[in-house]
């Protein structure tokens, strides 16, 4: 027997294995439409929504303060005060006799000489005898200015 032992080592047998290999296709079976419709439908709802809003009052008042009064609040911080300044310029005209001006006439009589070119104009008038008199009186005088001859 150990000589049979021998013989069956000698052969191979086959041995099956299965292997699995899984694969997807895509089959159409059929179509589908899909419709949306919206419906509306009125609902009550209640609900509280708090806000503020504010007022402003402007109150006038005209009074001459020596320094800015600070923002305050009143009626326990329901109001806010901020108060609004305004410089302005003060001007007062007031007369003021800055100088006065003392004018006097004073005579005075002072001597002055002075060499001054004096003009004096003289006219000699000479006449001339006519044809028909020729007389020693008809000679030429001169005048000096007043018409009488000299």
């Amino acid at each position: 027997m150990a000589d049979d032992g021998e013989a069956d080592t000698g052969k191979t047998i086959p041995l099956a294995e299965e292997r699995l290999a899984i694969a997807r296709r895509l089959i159409e079976t059929g179509r589908v439409r899909v419709h949306l419709s919206t419906a509306t439908e009125d609902a009550l709802v209640r609900e509280t929504l708090r806000g503020e809003r504010m007022e402003v009052e402007r109150v006038a008042l005209g009074h001459e303060v020596a320094s800015a009064p600070a923002v305050r609040e009143e009626e326990d911080g329901a109001v806010l005060v901020v108060p609004v300044l305004e410089e302005i310029l003060v001007v007062e005209r007031r007369l003021v006799l800055k100088e006065e001006l003392r004018i006097r006439r004073i005579a005075t009589n002072e001597t002055v000489e002075e060499t001054i070119p004096l003009r004096r104009q003289v006219a000699s008038v000479e006449r001339l005898p006519g044809a028909a008199s020729r007389s020693p009186d008809a000679q030429a005088r001169p005048e000096d200015g007043t018409g009488d001859p000299a």
